[in-house]
C-alpha cells in the first residue's frame, strides 16, 4: 500500500492540517466560556436562528450523504431522493407542534417528559433507543470518512477513524454546543462548495459533458424515483416517501441532536425558522449528490477498465482470506451496487488535480465531523440528564456535572469509533444507516406520538402498546433469519417500512386500548 506522503502532495496535506487545526481552535476558543453545564449544553439560549439552521443542515448532510448518496445513485437510481422530498412534510409538523412544545417544557433533554407522561420506564426506554440510534449514526459516518480517506492515503481504515475521532473529541469536549454549532456553520458551507466543485470536475472529465451524462443516465434508467406501484415489499416511491416522513418526523421531533438546538435559539420563532432553513438548504444539496452519482456512473461507463480496481478492493475487504479461485468467482458476481461507495474516493485520487484534493477532503471531513460532534454532545447530554442524574447522582454540583459531561462525551466518541470499525466491509453506507435508524427510531417515535396525540392514554396502555410494537419491530427485523421450515413466518415487507409499521403499531394499539378502557369505565358508570 502507498503511504500518505506519496499519495497526497504537500499543499493538500497543508489544507487538511489547517482545517483540522481550525476546528480544534474553535473548540478551545469556546472552552473559555463553558463554566457550567447549561452553557455547555444549550449555549445559554444565545445563538442566532440562522446559525442553528445551518448547523441542523450540516448534521443532516453527513458523510452518509456525501459518499452514500452518490454510491446509491451510481449503483441504482434516484429512488433515495424521495427521502429528501418527504422532509418538508415532516418539517411542517415539527414547526407547528414540536418546536413550541419543547420550548415550553424548558427541559434540556428531549426525553424528560416521557417520565412525566408515562413513568420512569418510558424515559429510560426512549433514551436507550436514542443512544443506539446515535451509535449507529456515528459508526456509519466514521466508516464513510475512513472509506474515502483510505483510497486517498493508503492508511488503514482503523487508523483513520482513530485519528479523526481524537480530533473531533478534542473540539467537542472543550467547546460544548457552541463549538458544535459554529464549526457546523463552517462545515456546512465547506461541504456544499465541495459538492459543486466535484460536479464540475467530473463533468469536465466526461467526453460529451453534461449532455452525454444525461444520455447515459436515461439509457440505463438512472434518474428513476422508483416504482409508483403500491408494493411494500420493495423500495418503491411510496415506501421511501413513508420512510422519509417518519424518520424525519423522528429527527425533528425526537432526536436530541435537533431538540437541543431548539433550546439554543433566542426565541421560539427563531427555532422555527432554523428548521425551515435546514429544509431549504438540504433538499437542493442532496439533489447535488444524486447528480454526482449519475455523473460518476457516466464516467465509469466510459472507463470500464477502472471498475476492476474497485471490485478488487471490495473482495479484499469482504473476503480477506479467500483463495484466488474464490476471489475470482466472487468478483464476477459483483454489481455496481456493491462498489458504489468506492467510486467517488477512486475518482478523487485519480482525477482531481493537486491542491483541490485537500479542499475535497476538507469537505468530506466537514460532512463527517459535523454529524459526529453533534452525536457526541447530544448523547452525553441525554445520558447525564436521563440516566446518570436520574438514577445515580441527582445532586451533582455544577462543576461535577460539567466534568461528567466531558467524560461521557469522550466515551460516546470512542464508542462511535468502535461501531465504525465494526462496519468495515458493509455493502452500502446508506443502506446500513437507514436500516439501523429505522429499527431504533420506531420504538421511541411511536411512544412519543402516543403520548402527544392521545392525552387520555395512561401508563398501562403505553406499556402494552410498546411491548407489541417491539415485537412487531423484532419480527420485521429478524424474521428473515428463521430456518426454512418456518419460511411462512418470514416478513416480505421492505426493511424501510420497519419505522413506519413499528411506529403505527405502538400508536394505534395504544389508542385502541385507551378507547376500550374508556368505554368499559363508562359502561361501569352507567350500570
Amino acid at each position: 500500500m502507498t503511504t500518505c506522503l506519496t499519495v497526497l502532495p504537500l499543499p493538500d496535506l497543508a489544507i487538511i492540517a489547517l482545517y483540522l487545526l481550525g476546528m480544534i481552535g474553535v473548540g478551545f476558543y469556546f472552552s473559555r466560556k463553558n463554566t457550567d453545564a447549561g452553557e455547555y449544553s444549550t449555549g445559554s439560549g444565545s445563538i442566532p436562528g440562522w446559525a442553528i439552521g445551518i448547523s441542523i443542515y450540516a448534521t443532516f448532510l453527513s458523510s452518509n450523504t456525501f459518499l452514500g448518496v452518490p454510491g446509491k445513485a451510481f449503483g441504482g437510481n434516484w429512488n433515495a431522493f424521495v427521502f429528501s422530498i418527504s422532509m418538508p412534510l415532516a418539517a411542517w409538523v415539527a414547526v407547528k407542534y414540536f418546536v413550541p412544545f419543547y420550548r415550553s417544557t424548558g427541559e434540556i433533554s428531549a426525553y424528560t417528559h416521557f417520565e412525566k407522561r408515562f413513568g420512569p420506564w418510558a424515559r429510560t426506554y426512549a433514551v436507550v433507543c436514542f443512544l443506539l440510534t446515535q451509535l449507529a449514526r456515528m459508526g456509519s459516518v466514521f466508516f464513510g470518512i475512513a472509506l474515502s480517506l483510505q483510497a486517498l492515503t493508503g492508511i488503514s481504515m482503523k487508523t483513520i477513524m482513530i485519528v479523526m475521532g481524537i480530533s473531533i473529541i478534542l473540539y467537542t469536549v472543550s467547546g460544548g454546543i457552541k463549538a458544535v454549532i459554529w464549526t457546523e456553520v463552517v462545515q456546512g458551507i465547506v461541504k456544499t462548495l465541495g459538492a459543486m466543485l466535484i460536479i464540475y470536475l467530473i463533468v469536465t472529465n466526461v467526453p460529451g459533458g453534461a449532455k452525454e451524462i444525461i444520455n447515459i443516465g436515461k439509457a440505463d434508467n438512472k434518474f428513476s424515483l422508483g416504482s409508483f406501484s403500491l408494493n411494500f415489499t420493495e423500495p418503491t416511491f411510496w415506501v421511501i416517501l413513508l420512510y422519509g416522513f417518519f424518520i424525519n418526523l423522528n429527527n425533528f421531533g425526537m432526536d436530541q441532536n435537533y431538540i437541543q438546538r431548539y433550546h439554543t435559539a433566542k426565541s421560539t420563532q427563531a427555532a422555527r425558522k432554523s428548521v425551515w432553513l435546514c429544509v431549504y438548504m438540504y433538499v437542493p444539496a442532496s439533489f447535488l449528490f444524486f447528480i454526482i452519482g449519475s455523473c460518476l456512473y457516466a464516467y465509469y461507463s466510459q472507463h470500464p477498465d477502472l471498475v476492476m480496481t474497485l471490485k478488487q478492493q471490495v473482495i479484499a475487504e469482504r473476503m480477506p482470506h479467500a483463495t484466488t479461485a474464490q476471489a475470482a468467482d466472487a468478483l464476477s458476481k459483483l454489481t455496481p451496487a456493491d462498489y458504489g461507495d468506492k467510486v467517488m474516493p477512486h475518482f478523487m485520487v485519480t482525477k482531481i488535480p493537486q491542491g483541490l484534493v485537500g479542499v475535497i477532503i476538507a469537505a468530506i471531513l466537514s460532512a463527517a465531523m459535523s454529524t459526529i460532534s453533534s452525536g457526541m454532545n447530544s448523547s452525553a447530554t441525554v445520558f447525564v440528564e436521563d440516566i446518570y442524574k436520574r438514577y445515580f447522582k441527582p445532586d451533582l454540583t455544577s462543576r461535577k456535572l460539567l466534568r461528567t459531561l466531558h467524560i461521557c462525551t469522550v466515551i460516546f466518541g470512542v464508542a462511535g469509533m468502535v461501531c465504525g470499525i465494526g462496519m468495515i466491509g458493509v455493502k452500502s453506507i446508506l443502506d446500513i444507516w437507514w436500516k439501523l435508524s429505522g429499527i431504533f427510531a420506531a420504538g421511541m417515535l411511536g411512544l412519543f406520538l402516543l403520548g402527544f396525540m392521545s392525552t387520555r392514554t395512561k401508563n398501562h396502555e403505553a406499556i402494552v402498546a410498546s411491548v407489541i410494537g417491539v415485537v412487531v419491530i423484532a419480527w420485521l427485523t429478524f424474521s428473515s433469519l428463521l430456518p426454512p421450515q418456518y419460511g411462512m413466518l418470514r416478513s416480505t415487507i421492505d426493511t424501510n417500512m420497519i419505522i413506519v409499521l413499528g411506529t403505527l403499531s405502538i400508536l394505534l394499539v395504544g389508542i385502541v386500548l385507551t378507547k376500550a378502557k374508556a368505554k368499559k369505565e363508562q359502561e361501569a358508570i352507567n350500570a
